[in-house]
């Protein structure tokens, strides 16, 4: 997947996740501050990340996620078989 193809991916997730409308999030969207998704939010998405790519963001890599586009950074980082 291209990192576009990750965003419009995390987005549809994120929407359907926390009943977010998708016009208003763009990758610089805090998911703490703007989206006001909270830390057991956050456990719940990274857990949905990892059912649905195979692979698991590593605890630290995840702790440094504060917006859409670090979501969609870390996630391109991992192989694409990962993704599949």
């Amino acid at each position: 997947m291209s990192k576009d193809e990750l965003y419009v991916w995390v987005v549809d997730l994120l929407a359907q996740m926390f009943e977010l409308d998708k016009s208003s999030l763009t990758p610089q969207s805090n998911l703490y501050a703007d989206l006001d998704i909270d830390s057991i939010d956050a456990v719940d998405l990274a857990v949905k990340l990892k059912q649905l790519t195979g692979k698991r963001l590593a605890p630290e890599v995840f702790k440094e996620i504060r917006t859409i586009e670090d979501v969609v950074n870390s996630l391109s980082e991992l192989t694409p078989e990962q993704l599949a």
